[in-house]
């Protein structure tokens, strides 16, 4: 089975929860990009974004999108298996139809996110 590039759609809080469990649950919503082609994987990461803003329930807050290489793109995600973090650098307006950028972050920097966040 080739790998699936998934996009997991979190908020720092549940970010905080998989980092401490060492794995993203099963049921974390998730986009499958269709393709490799960048505009593929953007639109994917766009999608998870905006799933993420619906996570937060309505009230500003920030989006975290976690990005994984695996197997099989529906089964719980190991946090080795994450490649990158997109995440909001400021709080934004769920309701908002363009909010800005995810910014990105390397793997080993969640910590330090996590931090800036204060999840």
């Amino acid at each position: 089975m080739s790998a699936a590039r998934v996009y997991l759609a979190l908020t720092p809080r549940l970010l905080r929860r998989c980092h401490d469990a060492g794995e993203v649950p099963a049921s974390t919503d998730r986009v499958v990009a269709t393709g490799d082609a960048e505009d593929e994987e953007y639109a994917a990461l766009q999608d998870a974004a905006d799933l993420a803003a619906g996570l937060l329930g309505g009230r500003p807050g920030r989006r975290v999108v976690l990005v994984a290489e695996v197997g099989d793109p529906r089964a719980a995600v190991p946090m080795r298996r994450v490649v990158a973090v997109h995440a909001d650098d400021a709080d934004v307006d769920p309701a908002d139809d363009d909010p800005p950028e995810l910014g990105w972050w390397a793997t080993q920097e969640i910590p330090d996110l996590l931090a800036l966040l204060d999840a």
